[in-house]
Formats: structure tokens, C-alpha cells, sequence
């Protein structure tokens, strides 16, 4: 008897409400599973082997269903959030009962209706539950992009040292490197992005980025928008520190160096004193 998983089964015995399920016909009563008198297929009789899924109904017990769920024990799923509660939220795995998601399995919160990646696990209580950490170790690092490939992938996890992290096809393992501004997402947001990079292991690089010569114009706007907002005159310039810059343009260092130049050689700012004013 394996909760989380699908199992064939024997039907050992039948009663008014269902018939009861086990490995072996003349197994003990506490290696015996329930399955349901709405689940049991028609002309069902003693000896008949039926493919279940164990998980606990409302009330703890330990029963047998012939709805395979969407996610199954040490996988992982995209499942949408149905209902957000007081101490987590609930998702739909595909069966009556719904799957419970607790709030200190989130590594952000969620909202009703957004579809995220998660893995099933056995909580310390013996119930499933489901997790959006951990789910890094389920991913495969043997995609088929290389370098400049364009690919989908959904936001499973926000690192705060290294990165964004992403499951390109919901399947394989990327990073959003951290210089990139990612705090507009949310978990479970589907994004496209270029691949920047192959590591040894197979993980890939992503950027959200356009190609440096396409995405200048956006950058080159940007700056301008927070000329405006410091008033004409940014207290600093494209020689300032890496931290201080994506701090205030969420720009990295070479992006906003591109950006300068080009508003420079436009002449729509001057640089001058350690400040960048616009014209």
C-alpha cells in the first residue's frame, strides 16, 4: 500500500458500500483499502485486478480511487489554485477532495486561479501535500536548446542570490540571472526568454532581454523616464558601481552604458561632475 502512488489491486472483498482492495487475497484487514461503490467498474468480481490511486479522504482514512490524479508521490505538475484558506491554499490535482498547498511550502505567495509548478510529497502528519520548493531537484538538464534559442519556461522559484528560477517546458532547469529585473513576476508566469548559456551540467541561462542593438531604444527610453523623475539630473553616471545602477534603473552596468552613449551621441544629455543631465 503506497500512498501517492497508482497500484493494481486485487478485490479481496465485497460489501454494500464498495469493495475492499489489497496485494494479496487473503491479506489482513489493515493491509486492506477501500475503494468506493461509485468508483468500482461495472461486472467487477473477487480476484479482479484494478488500477487505483491511494491517497486520505476528508476524514484521514487511507482509500482507493480509479481517477489517477494529475501528480503522483516525487513528481512534479502544473496545477491551478482553486481556493486560497487561512493557512494555505488548495489546488486541483484532477480527484473530489483538493490538494492542499500550505503556506510555508510557498516560496511566494499565490492567487486564485494562477497555475503553478509544484511536487507531491508526505507531510510529518502521513498526508499529501503539495510544494513549490524543492521542486529544482525534479528538473532535467538535458534540454535540446543551445545558445540564442528561443524558449518558454514558467517561474517556479524567486532566489535571491543567484537568480530567477525557471522550468523551461515545465521540465527543464534554468536561472534568470539576479541583474535582471524579474520583480514585475509572479510565481507560476509563463515567460519567453533567449538562452544565454549551457553550463557544464545542462542547466540553462535565460534572458528576458532583446538583443543588445534591439532592446537599446527601450533602455534608451528608460533612462529618459528616470531623467524625468530625478528632475533632469541623475546624481550619477554609467562609471558608478553595478549595484548602484540596477538599485536605481534596474539596468545592468553594460545595459545602462549602451543606453548613455547612445542618449550622449544624440545629444539629448551632457555628463559631466560625476551627473548625467538631460538636455
Amino acid at each position: 500500500m503506497k500512498l501517492g502512488c497508482i497500484q493494481t489491486l486485487k478485490i479481496v472483498k465485497k460489501v454494500e458500500f464498495g469493495v475492499y482492495l489489497a496485494e494479496q487475497e487473503n491479506a489482513p484487514q489493515e493491509e486492506r483499502v477501500l475503494l468506493p461503490k461509485k468508483q468500482v467498474p461495472e461486472g467487477s468480481s473477487s480476484g479482479d485486478e484494478i488500477e487505483v490511486f491511494l491517497y486520505k479522504d476528508s476524514k484521514d482514512r487511507l482509500i482507493a480511487t480509479t481517477t489517477i490524479p494529475k501528480i503522483t508521490l516525487n513528481h512534479i505538475a502544473v496545477l491551478q489554485v482553486k481556493e486560497i484558506g487561512k493557512i494555505g491554499a488548495f489546488l486541483d490535482w484532477g480527484l473530489e477532495k483538493d490538494l492542499f498547498l500550505p503556506y510555508r511550502e510557498m516560496s511566494r505567495r499565490v492567487q486564485e486561479e494562477d497555475e503553478i509548478l509544484v511536487r507531491l510529497y508526505i507531510d510529518k502528519s502521513q498526508r499529501l501535500c503539495a510544494s513549490t520548493k524543492g521542486i529544482y531537484e525534479y528538473l532535467s538538464t538535458n534540454s535540446p536548446y543551445k545558445i540564442g534559442d528561443e524558449v518558454e519556461g514558467r517561474i517556479y522559484e524567486f532566489g535571491h542570490d543567484f537568480g530567477t528560477f525557471v522550468a523551461v517546458d515545465d521540465k527543464y532547469s534554468a536561472m534568470i540571472p539576479k541583474h535582471q529585473d524579474t520583480s514585475y513576476l509572479k510565481l507560476g508566469d509563463v515567460v519567453t526568454a533567449e538562452v544565454t548559456g549551457v553550463k557544464e551540467d545542462g542547466k540553462l541561462d535565460l534572458s528576458l532581454r532583446k538583443k543588445a542593438y534591439l532592446q537599446m531604444d527601450d533602455d534608451a527610453q528608460k533612462v529618459m523616464a528616470i531623467l524625468d523623475s530625478y528632475a533632469g539630473v541623475l546624481p550619477f553616471t554609467e562609471k558608478a558601481t553595478p549595484e548602484i545602477i540596477f538599485r536605481e534603473t534596474g539596468l545592468s552596468k553594460a545595459a545602462f552604458k549602451r543606453a548613455v552613449g547612445r542618449l550622449y551621441k544624440e545629444r539629448k544629455i551632457t555628463i559631466n561632475d560625476g551627473k548625467i543631465r538631460k538636455v
